[in-house]
């Protein structure tokens, strides 16, 4: 004991052989314990992106469109009047509104799973939830009153029109900004995670190559050692032990680089640009359903002509040059920018939802996917134009027979542009889940590797030293 406290173990030839087998084994379980972490915490960020809170914002995503759209239903409904063919017709909007009912009230349960232990979120969720009821109220009241009525189309009488403005009001006001700041502050939360994740992984592959390089020198060292004291050029051994830790710490580190890349591709490539394209969905349903608002209430069609101009704009806002911010250079600006603009290209000429996309959009599926969505983007506001132009000049009945499809493709239209945004969103659907898989597979297996590596570096290292040991005894 005497000549362990003093040191004399280590002018030993065994005590030093000790000496490095000790240091050689503690840096290998310094490195398992790091790359055991680094690889959790991939884990748990593929596991938050793509399996769990991701999936369930981007699904809260559907909250503000199934509520926009309920009570765009309603404005077509209360627009055809007794006309039950115009347009997709009542029964067919009765069973969309029905379905977006349904829809919102999913999209609100998810939202309640994400808001957790935040209760300025959980209240928000429940205010939206009072709300709905509150609103189907109101909309039972004006559909009543309508049916009753038994008007032409687009002569709702002054009953119905109130009925139907207490409840766009509560809609517009109070239920589409919260179920907006729902997707928005649980998509914070997402992002948030997601740059912490990130950011662990990225330092775990430092302190991984760190730990490694240790360990690697380490190991040549007491190779060295091993080679002077007992004129041996190689210890087999100790050569595989140090190969292998040299394939750990390669292989580590590359999976977290490779797992890095999977959930940025996922995050950026999908989750933001699904999100994003959720929104200009939901918004355009909206500003599509101003149309009717327009129609169907006079007394406010300035107001519903400018929210209709708002929503455009913040789908693709023009380069207007000086010229003042208006529907009819909107149109104009629109036509020309689009007009002159292939999708890929670098300078994109436009903000707003799909300025955003275009800027960050690749070649290939996904631009031309993004084409489709803009030209078809084009066709739905040139029907607008007509529209108000019909309007404007005192023809009614011709603005809504224009809007409801029965002397133009208005609806068509509208039907093509939203399947091809619907078709760019499942583009970024297939990256998100391409990357998600990849991560999966990646870290497949990854448990019980660091385990089984370190144990078999230990099994060389004894072997190594074992022979020589034997020679003192």
């Amino acid at each position: 004991m005497t000549t362990f406290v003093r040191g004399r173990w280590l002018r030993t030839i065994p005590g030093r052989i000790g000496t490095h087998v000790t240091l050689c084994l503690a840096a290998i379980v310094a490195l398992l314990a790091v790359l055991t972490v680094a690889i959790g915490n991939a884990r748990d960020s593929v596991q938050t992106i793509g399996h769990d809170a991701g999936p369930q914002v981007v699904a809260t995503g559907t909250l503000y469109f199934a509520l926009s759209d309920m009570d765009a239903q309603v404005a077509n409904i209360l627009l055809i009047g007794r006309d039950h063919n115009l347009g997709i017709g009542y029964a067919e909007s009765l069973r969309v509104y029905e379905r977006r009912r349904a829809e919102a009230d999913a999209a609100a349960v998810q939202a309640a799973q994400l808001a957790g232990r935040d209760p300025a979120l959980r209240r928000t969720v429940q205010e939206v939830l009072d709300g709905l009821g509150r609103y189907e109220r109101l909309v039972g009241a004006a559909m009543k009153q309508n049916d009753q009525s038994g008007h032409p189309p687009g002569e709702a009488p002054p009953d119905v029109v109130d009925a139907y403005r207490d409840a766009t009001d509560l809609m517009k006001l109070q239920l589409l900004p919260k179920a907006y700041n729902i997707t928005l502050d649980s998509g914070a939360h997402v992002r948030q995670a997601y740059e912490t994740k990130r950011s662990a992984v990225l330092s775990g592959r430092t302190w991984v190559a760190v730990t490694g390089l240790i360990v690697l020198l380490l190991l040549v060292a007491t190779q060295l050692y091993l080679a002077r004291t007992f004129r041996r050029v190689l210890n087999p051994a100790l050569v595989l032990a140090t190969l292998g830790a040299l394939a750990l710490t390669a292989v580590g580190a590359g999976l977290l680089t490779a797992q890095a890349g999977h959930i940025r591709k996922a995050k950026e490539d999908g989750f933001d640009s699904i999100l994003q394209l959720s929104r200009a969905r939901a918004i355009s349903h909206s500003a599509f359903a101003d149309e009717s608002r327009y129609l169907l209430d006079p007394g406010r069609a300035d107001t519903y002509e400018q929210t209709y101009l708002d929503k455009s704009l913040s789908v693709i806002y023009p380069d207007l040059g000086d010229r003042p911010v208006n529907l009819e250079n909107y149109y104009s600006g629109l036509d020309q920018r689009l007009g002159s603009y292939k999708a890929g290209q670098e300078s994109v000429p436009f903000l707003g939802f799909f300025g955003d996309e275009a800027r960050a959009v690749g070649h290939g599926r996904e631009a031309d996917a993004l084409q489709k969505t803009l030209d078809a983007y084009r066709n739905v506001q040139r029907n607008d134009a007509q529209m108000r132009r019909l309007a404007s000049a005192g023809n009614r009945t011709g603005a809504v027979d224009w809007r409801m499809g029965r002397t133009s493709g208005a609806i068509r239209d509208f039907a093509a542009y939203d399947a091809a945004l619907s078709s760019l969103t499942a583009v970024h659907q297939d990256a998100f889940d391409t990357a998600i898989e990849d991560a999966d597979g990646g870290l497949r297996g990854w448990t019980a590797v660091p385990a089984a590596s370190g144990a078999a570096l230990a099994l060389l290292i004894f072997l190594g030293v074992r022979r020589r040991l034997a020679e003192f005894r």
